[in-house]
């Protein structure tokens, strides 16, 4: 079980390491508004980190 929550935690850590070199300050914000939004069950928190994150992947694109 010890093992599983390192791993876990290991992924959580590298993948918000490569959200914030990838996307920058912005990213990171939205992908925590998004888990907060999930964890405490609020939908307009979630949302907006969301919408952070897509406009974050889409930008350039636009």
């Amino acid at each position: 079980m010890p093992l599983i929550a390192v791993l876990s935690a290991l992924f959580v850590v590298g993948f918000e390491q490569f959200v914030e070199v990838q996307y920058g300050t912005s990213g990171v914000v939205g992908l925590l508004l998004l888990t907060i939004g999930i964890k405490a069950k609020s939908p307009t928190c979630s949302s907006i980190g969301a919408v952070v994150l897509a406009l974050m992947v889409t930008g350039p694109a636009l």
